[in-house]
């Protein structure tokens, strides 16, 4: 991982067009390409930011630019789309490189640990005729929550959450994409499973081709027998 911190501005152009005047902030990029502004505030969340597969240039700045002061710029092209993010950096103050080596991916504990076993274990709420392949199927960025078989074949892979957000969908996104990658598992299908799942994150989960699933944690554990309910 690279961490620069700079004063810079930023510019996004794409989907959506986005401006980041000239201010000092984090930038981070990371071993998968992807490319973050960061902010000293907003939790985690980067202020802006360009998710892979993006490839990142650095070039020289133009007659114009050199003349505001700027001294290179960053120029990050999306791989699959037309979407840029242009950093035009004025002054580095920091600039250090490390290797995290390959991240064990989270260890889940709690409500979402407990999602994940009696959803393997009632494989069928995702479908009639869905077989469980594997549970934590391993990637190089991280394991897959549950990973499994539709009625017709299909392999399937299926993230989980307590709730669901374009975060959970993102993370999704990025297992598809590398297991799409193995010629014996492709084509692989999503299905974003969690106990609530907010309207942005089935917005994007659509676009995108991923199957919404809420989540019955009581009915899974078999303590809500929904036949006997009046409403």
């Amino acid at each position: 991982m690279r961490v620069v911190i700079a004063r810079c501005s930023v510019d996004y152009h794409g989907a959506l067009e986005a401006h980041l005047p000239l201010a000092t902030r984090l930038l981070m990029v990371k071993a998968d390409g992807s490319v973050l502004v960061h902010s000293d505030g907003g939790s985690y969340k980067p202020l802006n930011w360009m998710a892979p597969p993006c490839a990142m240039a650095t070039t020289e700045p133009d007659e114009v630019e050199a003349e505001q002061g700027v001294q290179q710029v960053w120029q990050v092209s999306h791989a699959k789309r037309d979407d840029t993010l242009r950093v035009k950096i004025h002054e580095v103050l920091s600039d250090t490189s490390h290797d995290l080596g390959i991240d064990p991916g989270l260890v889940k504990d709690g409500v979402e640990a407990q999602l994940q076993a009696l959803l393997a274990e009632h494989i069928g709420t995702l479908g009639d005729g869905y077989t469980l392949l594997r549970r934590e199927y391993p990637t190089a960025i991280g394991p897959v929550d549950i990973l499994c078989r539709d009625a017709g074949g299909a392999t399937v892979a299926v993230e989980i959450k307590r709730r669901g957000d374009i975060d959970g969908v993102e993370q999704l996104t990025r297992y598809l994409e590398l297991l799409n990658r193995d010629p014996h598992l492709a084509p692989v299908e999503g299905v974003f499973a969690a106990q609530l799942i907010k309207p942005q994150a089935r917005v994007l989960a659509g676009d995108r081709g991923i199957r919404c699933v809420t989540l019955d944690y009581e009915a899974l554990r078999g303590l809500d027998d929904a036949e006997a309910r009046l409403f």
